[in-house]
């Protein structure tokens, strides 16, 4: 019973010490998750990536030095340095 009342007499004076409790709420209305998108893995080379994902809608020729590609697939894209995989980017949907 003394354990009790330790502890009730605690609590009575520890939570007036930490002040009351709040949260802000954060209401996003409309938001929808984008549908995941596979793109390729940094490191993969060109024969890789054509043979994981097909041939691309379109590809840009090399650019710089050292040579930067770019192939354009349907909702991303793939940036080559040389012949390796260095970036893929997602396309964001068009907005209404």
């Amino acid at each position: 019973m003394d354990s009790t009342r330790s502890l009730l007499l605690f609590l009575a004076l520890a939570i007036p010490a930490f002040g009351t409790a709040s949260a802000d709420v954060l209401l996003l209305e409309g938001m929808q998750s984008a549908p995941a998108i596979q793109t390729p893995r940094n490191g993969l080379n060109m024969a890789q990536v054509r043979q994981q994902f097909g041939a691309p809608l379109e590809e840009q020729p090399a650019v710089g030095e050292p040579p930067i590609t770019r192939w354009e697939y349907d909702g991303f894209s793939v940036f080559f340095e040389h012949d390796l995989v260095l970036h893929s980017v997602i396309h964001r949907a068009a907005s209404n």
